[in-house]
């Protein structure tokens, strides 16, 4: 991925407050059409005791992924983007991007959302406009764009007014609630009295429960982001965003909590349930009436608003880290104020096109069903931000040093195990197809590879993770059953002896962990630069071919003495090489110093795999593999290998056989059911072939496998460096013309125990 971008030089950005850029446009959508549309509804329903659980319920995860945000907020200079800023950071650019761009979803089409909530309010307020509710809905949209075209400062000014407006309806609502409040209706709603409700079954209906009607109120309480969203235009977004936030949310507490105490004595269950908002402006005195009129026009028109501001900032902030290349013309941003007027651009022609689509084309409960989703990726956004604190915290990064202090890693996890049961809780079809769009977006981002230039916690947390593991595993004693490859490949520089390096993949078998050593021999005065290029190369060959392992260098006076610092030194803790794999030593190798590094590598309890051979198979065409079987010593780890090899990629359908030679006919049954116990032991899919022949073994091995893949036989290492050449010599002359050959030589207490 390319360098992430940021505003264009000479851009003069907006230093909004934390009353400005946080609190308002938090404190607005919070107090949305659902207090107006809805309270009074799930009062009626639930009974005063169960709103006040759902309020305290609903509050409380709020609450928790406002901590969440205020620990992450200041722990880091905050940028434009909001949330996906703060989640890309803390998880990286795949977790970041789909959540960021499911956000944005939701942010735009949240506004023609709250528009028809603003044309359903007018049609209350004024019926005799209800046939004109399409017109009011464009024009509506229309002038909300002019507002957030001309800039965020004229639409905080406009937020102002519509707070101002707001404001004087909830004060309309307490005077009229307290007008007619008394103990007798308080006392008779106190108790929960479900109704009917119209649901997709067989039945048509059946009776709410305390879950449906918390799905109902939910929304009511996660407004808080719209300040979040607006990170970019803020002076000090690490101060402002958690006291905005957390001001934001414990005022829009205090409201709810008031309707539902001061209503709920003031109204009979029947008005609140079938009436929730109309009573209040019909029982409203001194013609109060109108101002919870124009309270619901300001709670929907301003909602939507903060989300004409939010959505576009988010997109831009996507756009600006390069995450996928059709997005980078929504990077821009106007030179004062740096405005995403693209980003804007685009939000508005989903916000019409949604519009003529509910007017026009909508059927049935497909709209309610786009409601939910969006509901979701909202929740999953609030989750996903807590997912973020806790991977900061938990993962125990010296770097993650929140100037917020109430907030402990368990909050944040019980935010997000909250907001995913919640989602489930309140739709689980729409759940599920939340989960999938953004699991779909995360596969797409993970698959491109990208290369963030911003760091995030997903290593912190992977770090503690391993180190703890590491010392788990080191107080459990080893076991052959859990007998794992972790291999030591001397290649030199792999681009030069690439067969080697394939074979301990495969060989690994996604299992175990290979380690690519390249031994330089160099200067004193350069031996930091051979070092350091040598690092440099193996990392270039295992990324440009996606290959699984871990690079070692050493750059030192001689051969022998690097081999022995790797033989001694490589590993962390309980995960030890316990396999060394080498090239087989051409003419001009020293034999001897060969043998010596062998020795050197058994004497540490490591095995051996030396392979004669350069040429890879085929990339297509069937695979084959013959183990030469000639007693017990390295027969069960060449047969452990074989079955490793069988299950690497493009090795799934080999055939493995595996060959004893007898000198008699006489011999050939015993030896037959000596194999298929063995393979029966080691419980290996194999081919059990004997051979009947008098003729000398290498012979015979030419004869059976000339025409097969790889080649497994077992070897010893010479009893003495004199002998080595003569060592070489006779396994030169044993697999003259054989295919890629394998020679294994395993430790004998660790063989004989494999077989377990």
């Amino acid at each position: 991925m390319e360098k992430a971008t940021t505003a264009a030089a000479g851009t003069q950005k907006n230093q909004f407050g934390t009353f400005a850029g946080v609190y308002t446009p938090s404190i607005l959508t919070i107090l949305g059409a659902i207090m107006f549309m809805r309270a009074n509804f799930v009062t009626g329903e639930a009974g005063i005791i169960g709103a006040l659980s759902i309020l305290l319920l609903a509050k409380a995860v709020s609450v928790l992924s406002v901590i969440s945000v205020s620990a992450i907020a200041t722990n880091m200079t905050v940028r434009g983007g909001g949330a996906y800023f703060l989640i890309s950071r803390s998880l990286g650019p795949e977790f970041g991007g789909s959540i960021g761009l499911a956000y944005f979803l939701a942010q735009a089409l949240s506004i023609p959302f709250y528009i028809l909530g603003f044309t359903e309010a007018m049609a209350f307020a004024l019926p005799q406009y209800s046939a004109w509710s399409a017109e009011i809905a464009y024009a509506a949209a229309a002038l909300l764009l002019v507002v957030a075209w001309v800039g965020a400062s004229w639409a905080i000014r406009v937020q102002y007014v519509v707070m101002g407006a707001l404001g004087l309806s909830i004060l309309a609502i307490f005077i009229t609630g307290g007008v007619h409040w008394n103990e007798t209706t308080f006392m008779h709603n106190l108790a929960a009295n479900y109704t009917l409700h119209v649901v997709p079954t067989p039945e048509g209906k059946e009776p709410h429960n305390f879950w449906s009607i918390f799905a109902i109120y939910f929304p009511a309480v996660t407004g808080f982001l719209a300040g979040v969203n607006m990170s970019g235009d803020l002076k000090d977004p690490s101060r402002s965003i958690p006291r905005g936030s957390l001001l934001a949310v414990g005022s829009g507490f205090i409201v709810y909590l008031l309707i539902i105490l001061v209503n709920g004595g003031a109204y009979a269950r029947e008005q609140l349930i079938n009436q929730p908002f109309e009573i209040m402006g019909q029982m409203a005195p001194f013609g109060m009436g109108v101002l919870i009129a124009l309270g619901v026009v300001a709670a929907t028109l301003s909602s939507a608003l903060g989300s004409y501001l939010g959505a576009p900032r988010i997109l831009q902030a996507v756009a600006r880290d390069r995450l996928l290349p059709f997005l980078n013309p929504f990077a821009g941003g106007s030179r004062k104020g740096d405005e995403p007027l693209q980003a804007l651009a685009l939000t508005a022609v989903i916000t019409f096109g949604v519009l003529y689509w509910s007017y026009n084309l909508a059927q049935g409960d497909s709209f309610n069903t786009v409601a939910s989703v969006i509901t979701m990726f909202f929740l999953y956004t609030y989750g996903t931000l807590n997912l973020a604190a806790f991977t900061e915290a938990f993962g125990r990064n010296p770097s993650f040093r929140p100037r917020f202090k109430q907030f402990h890693w368990s909050t944040a996890l019980l935010g997000f195990l909250a907001c995913g049961a919640i989602a489930f809780v309140i739709d689980p079809p729409a759940a599920v197809v939340a989960v999938l769009v953004i699991g779909a977006l995360y596969w797409y981002l993970h698959h491109r590879e990208l290369r963030a230039a911003f760091g995030d916690a997903r290593r912190g947390f992977i770090y503690t993770n391993v180190r703890n593991q590491l010392l788990r595993l080191r107080s459990m004693p080893a076991d052959p059953k859990n007998w794992r490859p972790t291999i030591l490949v001397f290649t030199g520089n792999p681009s030069t002896r690439d067969f080697l390096v394939r074979y301990a993949n495969w060989l690994e078998s996604s299992r175990g962990i290979v380690m690519i050593v390249n031994i330089l021999v160099g200067e004193e005065g350069r031996r930091e630069f051979h070092h350091l290029r040598a690092t440099r190369q193996i990392e270039a060959y295992l990324e440009q071919h996606n290959l699984p392992a871990f690079p070692i260098a050493a750059a030192v006076d001689d051969l022998e003495t690097g081999m022995e610092l790797v033989l001694q030194t490589a590993g962390i803790g309980p995960i030890r090489p316990n396999l060394v794999m080498l090239g087989w030593p051409s003419e001009l190798t020293d034999i001897a110093a060969y043998v010596r590094r062998l020795e050197s590598a058994t004497d540490k309890g490591m095995s051996l795999v030396l392979i004669r051979g350069k040429v890879l198979p085929p990339v297509l065409g069937q695979r084959s593999i013959d183990v030469w079987w000639r007693g017990r010593r390295n027969g069960s780890l060449m047969i452990l290998l074989a079955h490793m090899l069988q299950h690497s990629i493009g090795w799934n359908s080999a055939r493995i056989r595996i060959l004893r030679q007898v000198r008699d006919e006489a011999e050939r049954e015993p030896a037959q059911s000596d194999l298929r116990a063995i393979m029966e032991e080691a419980r290996v899919d194999a081919e059990a072939v004997v051979i009947v022949s008098d003729a000398p073994f290498g012979r015979v091995m030419q004869q059976h496998s000339a025409e097969v893949t790889t080649v497994l036989l077992g070897f010893q290492t010479p009893e003495d460096a004199d002998a080595a050449a003569g060592w070489r010599a006779q396994y030169e002359e044993l697999l003259e013309g054989m295919p890629t050959t394998l020679l294994v030589q395993a430790l004998d207490e660790e063989d004989q125990a494999l077989m377990g």
